[in-house]
């Protein structure tokens, strides 16, 4: 069963694991939806992730298509056992509006939208789910805390923002008597990424190499490509089984190293490389709660086990290869 934690600052009591569900209400349907989220209930998973702007690059899929099928889910459950997080100010990928849209206007279009298509009177944490160095911190602050004061959302965190705006942005909450935000959610994982090559794919500021003063500091830190987008998974049945693409994504010499060490805390723990590779983040010094896919309850199942997975510190440094 997954233990939970309570996120520093907030009375957040989530699971050690967070459930992506970028892939559902689109690639996966309503029933394979609930079958997968049950299991994850049921291994004692409550913390649950998702976008305003998830689906809605499948042509004929609903606007809002994971939160919709999330929040179909929802309507089974009480409300209160489940930790709901959800992302605005992305770009409006179904109208192709293609701007920066993280300005209080359009977070509130979103934050609506997303209350909407979840059916619940408020997010329990609510992540600005990209920056905009052009919006002055303190407009967003402002917006976040008169959204949770309005019983909206209850908490508020940030997402692929470079760590001196986050510490900004709590400096300048802090100073006003305004809550800040009590999660970042970075890019992060075993694999190291060619940055170049990720860029292009929209994942910027690997945590690992670019988390600054957050890595020190007492946010909790909600990790996505927790897995490594299956990297390793892949290796580990041959390097003809990764494709080109996710190849160049992690065109990285330190990869080698880690997927080396990998294999072998493996078979020391007789457990699977996926399973190191989550537990690589669960092992990290502070609160890392990362956020995993799965498309079946059986690799719910197998990414959850992860969570009892002790590494030491010898081995936290040999996956740490660079």
């Amino acid at each position: 069963m997954l233990s939970k934690v309570t996120i520093s600052l907030t009375d957040l009591s989530v699971s050690r694991l967070c459930y992506g569900t970028n892939m559902l209400g689109w690639s996966i349907d309503q029933d394979r939806s609930n079958r997968i989220l049950d299991r994850f209930a049921e291994l004692g998973g409550n913390f649950v992730d998702t976008a305003r702007s998830y689906g809605d690059w499948m042509p004929g899929a609903p606007k809002g298509a994971s939160e919709r099928a999330l929040g179909a889910w929802l309507k089974t459950r009480k409300r209160e056992d489940v930790i709901v997080s959800t992302k605005g100010g992305h770009f409006d990928m179904r109208a192709g509006d293609y701007r920066n849209r993280v300005n209080p206007v359009d977070l509130a279009s979103d934050l609506n939208e997303s209350l909407d298509h979840l059916g619940v009177d408020a997010i329990d944490l609510y992540w600005v789910h990209m920056d905009n160095p052009e919006t002055p911190v303190d407009e967003l602050i402002d917006f976040l805390a008169d959204a949770k004061a309005a019983g909206k959302i209850r908490w508020y965190g940030a997402s692929n923002w470079a760590p001196e705006r986050v510490i900004a942005a709590n400096d300048y909450a802090k100073a006003n008597g305004k809550p800040g935000f009590i999660a970042y959610q970075p890019f992060w994982g075993l694999g190291k990424p060619h940055e170049g090559n990720a860029a292009q794919e929209g994942y910027q500021l690997y945590f690992e190499d670019h988390g600054g003063a957050l890595r020190e500091g007492d946010l909790a830190i909600v990790p996505y490509c927790g897995q490594s987008r299956g990297f390793f998974s892949m290796l580990e049945k041959g390097e003809d089984t990764v494709p080109d693409t996710l190849k160049a994504f992690f065109d990285n010499p330190a990869n080698a190293k880690r997927f080396e060490a990998a294999k072998a805390i493996a078979s020391g723990h007789d457990v699977s490389v996926a399973q190191v590779v989550l537990a690589y983040l669960l092992n990290q010094p502070g609160q890392v709660v990362p956020i995993f896919g799965a498309s079946s309850p059986q690799r719910v199942e197998e990414s959850a086990k992860a969570a009892d997975l002790k590494l030491s510190v010898e081995e936290l440094a040999k996956l740490r290869a660079d």
